[in-house]
């Protein structure tokens, strides 16, 4: 017999995966934005600008609380515009703003731009990577955002070791150039080149063939929150506290870690170490809460984030050099990881797409909000109180209240009031 001519149909190729590849390259570039980032410039500002660590300080909180207050706005823009021009003209001004960074002479100067490395990369290009990945999938949204904010985590952490190094071959001022040189050789051709923005561009549909297979089962039509909407709910202001409460407790602990763990008798050296298995805490913690918001009910989700959020605050009590740091560092990982994943996970579950660069434009200004005010927070707690034991003990009640809250507040299924979860 001859050989059949049939062939089997060829599946099509579902481009949701690259997307999320170049979305967590996009989000990982951050780093220079970030507090991590930003860190390694500090004692350089602090000696050349001929501040003090307070004015420093300060200008941080300026320009960090400036930029926040854009990032609603910002959220409307890339919903409008879609991800893949935003992530161009945000990868565009971010290089224009870090090689403004290279040129600060003062305190005025230090402010405008932090505003700018603020608004931009922890701010704009977070908020886009994310809405990226949020288009291309549904089904698997959890799983898919929990690869996201892993692959994310662990690249941000190169951020403070490459910009060092940067630092000690050529001065600080350079680096923040080829910061600047890096992000306009990535970011700017994978918005243009390697975006794109819905899967309904190229006739796809997030989750591909898998979405495909599944419409032989009568599917509910999710509807999409205006931001309008979504504030009127109660889970929005359990997801907007929990947020500001990560991204205040957990910037101030990593802000102040040399110094709260030199107190505690670590070295400079061994404390600034305590950082990778905080890296490795927040990737585990990215992609298992991630799988587990397909799964579990946001009610007990948000509660363990924040759970393990006040447990490394209440072990500022008694670390010490040895297993108990590293158990410190690692649940103050685990904490920080959990909360990116279910944050990303939870607002396009509850609230749909459509208005989601909106939506997570208003979280993501209470997390920014809360990175600035938590470690002035926590230094004048230092101050008053004696020390940071008793600072963090304190303040440990924050995500323990967010904690009760959301198992309490939170809803198996819709109600009239907007009080739903899982």
């Amino acid at each position: 017999m001859p050989p059949s001519t049939k062939t089997k149909p060829k599946r099509a190729v579902f481009h949701g995966w690259r997307i999320l590849g170049f979305a967590t390259l996009t989000a990982a570039l951050t780093g220079p934005g970030q507090t991590l980032g930003v860190s390694v410039f500090i004692d350089h500002f602090i000696e050349d600008l001929a501040l003090t660590r307070s004015e420093v300080s300060i200008a941080y909180l300026i320009g960090t609380m400036l930029g926040a207050l854009t990032l609603p706005t910002v959220g409307r823009w890339i919903d409008r515009v879609g991800v893949r021009n935003a992530i161009t003209i945000i990868g565009v001004a971010f290089s224009v703003a870090l090689v403004a960074m290279s040129g600060v002479g003062g305190f005025i100067t230090l402010a405008a731009g932090f505003t700018f490395i603020r608004l931009l990369g922890q701010g704009a290009l977070s908020i886009a990577s994310t809405v990226a990945v949020t288009h291309w999938f549904e089904r698997r949204r959890g799983f898919a955002l929990g690869l996201y904010t892993t692959g994310a985590s662990l690249l941000i952490g190169f951020t403070p070791v490459l910009l060092n190094q940067a630092i000690e071959f050529t001065s600080w001022r350079a680096a923040w150039i080829i910061a600047a040189v890096a992000i306009l050789v990535t970011v700017v051709p994978i918005g243009r080149f390697g975006i794109i923005s819905y899967p309904s561009d190229i006739g796809e549909v997030p989750d591909g063939h898998v979405a495909v297979a599944a419409t032989k089962q009568v599917q509910p039509k999710r509807r999409s929150y205006t931001r309008a909407e979504a504030v009127r709910t109660v889970p929005f202001w359990i997801v907007l506290a929990g947020s500001a409460a990560a991204g205040a407790w957990s910037t101030a602990l990593n802000f102040h870690q040399i110094s709260l763990l030199g107190e505690a008798g670590l070295s400079s050296s061994a404390a600034a170490l305590m950082f990778l298995p905080q890296v490795a805490g927040g990737s585990v913690a990215a992609l298992a809460f991630g799988a587990l918001t397909d799964r579990v009910q946001a009610r007990w989700l948000i509660p363990i984030s924040m759970g393990l959020l006040a447990t490394a605050m209440l072990l500022v009590q008694v670390v010490k050099p040895g297993p108990v740091v590293f158990v410190y560092a690692m649940t103050l990982g685990l904490s920080s990881g959990s909360a990116r994943s279910i944050r990303a996970a939870l607002l396009p579950k509850w609230f749909g797409t459509a208005h989601i660069g909106a939506i997570s434009g208003l979280i993501t200004l209470a997390l920014v909000v809360g990175s600035a005010v938590g470690p002035v927070t926590f230094s004048l707690g230092r101050d008053w109180l004696g020390g940071y034991s008793s600072t963090a003990a304190w303040l440990s009640l924050v995500p323990i209240g967010v904690a009760l809250a959301a198992l309490t507040m939170l809803r198996d299924r819709p109600t009239k009031a907007g009080q739903f979860g899982g």
